[in-house]
């Protein structure tokens, strides 16, 4: 058996942990007699320098061929890049924003759980954090705010600038339906965020997630808003199991609860399609100011490879193999600079990202 995977290491520590996660599944293939076919893809900063444009037809041709695509990270610094005084549409982030439409990637997963290896590394108080928290943020991903018109004019002498946020109804619908499955798979609760006490879009948000969870009797429904929302994940994120929400929002509260988990270079993300094809990419960024020291967190982008094995490819033991040869890792000590406690560092050993990379694959 064979796959065909679109890779997109990008630009800072893109390279690097995309590295350590195609190690991984390289391991994982020999183990269950799997070959996993890699073409690279430009996207991001280094297309720019390369070509101009943070993404190219071809590239969007390229990944729309694979089974799957991995993406690293992608930008820099915006305050020292050159790539930040370009256009807007000519940023290494309107790159991924082009991919997500063209693949037509409507649903990001985002998993955020709390290893009982890293409750020390958890930002919460142990009576907040308790036993731990696994919840699944569901964020509609090509529409709202971030693809809606804008413009900046100047009227009567002043600029005046205007992003438009707008849903349809099906855009709505199709993200409500894959999350409700994905809470038929955990433990059977959807909380819906929004912002309907201001907003018509999120007033039709909430009048069309009630209509869907007709269809899901098993699961139950709550609303809440989004700045309750934001209180509630570091108040007690344990009541949480599938979050549903807009783009925007859910940009904002997939970060914050991966600070929950500890460190965000700890998290894994899926962006799906109504096909098998997805895109999957650690949570975090390129973080530029450690790109090339071998410091930067590999698990994220390790993870966001088994999730890949899960749903794009049904490969769920080994999926599985990969998550438990991670936490195997941590329960030996050993951790990368952003998961190692200032104090009471005890038997932990800190090591690079190769050899994170190592370490896992070793456990496979």
């Amino acid at each position: 058996m064979e796959f065909n995977v679109g890779v997109i290491p990008g630009d800072g520590i893109g390279p690097e942990i995309v590295r350590e996660a195609t190690k991984v599944l390289d391991k994982t293939g020999e183990k269950y007699n799997v070959r996993f076919n890699y073409e690279q893809i430009l996207m991001g900063g280094c297309s720019i320098d390369k070509l101009g444009i943070p993404l190219s037809d071809e590239a969007i041709k390229t990944a729309k061929k694979k089974d799957a695509v991995l993406l690293g990270a992608i930008g820099g610094d915006a305050n020292t890049s050159p790539w930040y005084k370009l256009e807007p549409s000519l940023r290494p982030e309107a790159g991924l924003l082009k991919i997500r439409k063209e693949l037509n990637l409507f649903v990001n997963m985002r998993p955020a759980y709390l290893f009982d290896e890293l409750k020390d590394a958890c930002p919460l108080r142990e009576n907040v954090c308790g036993e731990g928290f696994d919840l699944v943020i569901m964020r509609e991903l090509t529409g709202g705010l971030y693809f809606g018109e804008r413009k900046t004019v100047e009227v009567e002498g002043k600029r005046v600038a205007t992003d438009t946020l707008t849903y349809n109804e099906d855009e709505i619908r199709r993200i409500a339906i894959k999350s409700f499955e994905i809470a038929q798979k955990r433990r059977k609760k959807v909380t819906s965020v929004d912002k309907a006490n201001v907003l018509d879009s999120s007033r039709l948000w909430r009048a069309v997630v009630d209509e869907v969870a007709e269809d899901f009797p098993d699961v139950s429904l709550s609303h809440m808003l989004v700045d309750n929302c934001a209180m509630q994940l570091v108040r007690d994120p344990g009541q949480f199991d599938v979050i549903l929400t807009e783009n925007m929002f859910g940009d904002i509260l997939s970060d914050e609860a991966s600070m929950c988990t500890g460190s965000i270079g700890m998290l894994s993300s899926a962006s799906f399609n109504d096909s098998k094809a997805g895109l999957y990419e650690p949570s975090h960024g390129s973080a530029p100011d450690i790109a090339g020291k071998d410091m930067a967190n590999p698990i994220a982008t390790i993870l966001s490879a088994s999730m890949m094995l899960k749903y794009s490819f049904d490969m769920e033991e080994a999926s599985n193999n990969i998550d438990e040869a991670v936490r195997q890792v941590l329960r030996d000590g050993y951790r990368t600079v952003d998961i190692m406690p200032h104090e009471g560092k005890g038997e932990l050993k800190q090591v690079g990202c190769r050899q994170m990379g190592d370490l896992i694959a070793e456990r496979i």
